[in-house]
């Protein structure tokens, strides 16, 4: 999303700062501008002319990504809260909702905020005719959910994995996400002597932890 305005300001430095006011832009070095007219000082005040620039900023998909979550946030007047972004690995980027009434945002098991991440990532990776952006992808947690959520799947992985070798029946869990049941798999793959498989179909499909050493994990 590119956005285009001509502001003055008494100094070329006076009008760029205007400019990163108006635009939205996070700093100077965000945007670009093209000097329209010099500031002239004139005699005794009479003549004086301010700066003119013509700046243009140009949204990344990082700033779109963050920008979404913050409307959300500012929207659903989640007061004390503060949104921030980081780097993850291979381009990553990891939105972070941090403050005591952030948890609304999480839902059952997550489901609110898997919901949040994929309007995140839709409105970050939008296409605009005549514009070109980087294609990222964003991981959105709220109060370290996630780092906690997966310690539990871990541990329920665990405790199904050892019923099954237990009593020789097969265990089938919950319905999860696409990234709850890798984590699943992930977890049940360094146990000897079972297997996973996944059954169902979309919004349904649930792991089945099973006897079996050579059978392997599946998605």
């Amino acid at each position: 999303m590119k956005k285009e305005i001509t502001v003055t300001g008494k100094t070329i430095e006076e009008a760029v700062a205007n400019a990163v006011a108006a635009l939205e832009a996070p700093s100077a070095d965000a945007i670009t501008y093209t000097v329209l007219e010099e500031p002239k000082k004139g005699l005794f005040g009479i003549g004086a002319a301010p700066a003119k620039i013509a700046a243009v900023y140009q949204k990344t998909s990082s700033d779109i990504a963050l920008e979404f979550v913050k409307q959300i946030v500012a929207r659903m007047e989640l007061t004390e809260t503060t949104v921030t972004m980081t780097d993850g690995e291979n381009g990553e980027k990891r939105i972070s909702v941090e403050g005591d009434s952030a948890g609304v945002l999480i839902g059952h098991h997550g489901e609110t905020l898997d919901s949040l991440q994929y309007l995140t990532n839709l409105a970050a990776n939008k296409k605009v005719e005549g514009e070109k952006r980087e294609y990222i992808k964003v991981t959105v947690d709220v109060e370290g959910y996630r780092a906690k959520r997966e310690d539990t799947l871990r541990s329920l992985a665990r405790r199904m994995a050892d019923k099954v070798l237990r009593y020789k029946k097969s265990v089938m869990l919950e319905p999860m996400n696409p990234y709850e049941r890798r984590i699943i798999h992930s977890e049940v793959q360094n146990i000897a002597g079972v297997a996973t498989n996944s059954i169902g179909s979309e919004n349904n499909r649930r792991v089945v932890i099973y006897l079996d050493t050579k059978a392997p994990a599946e998605d």
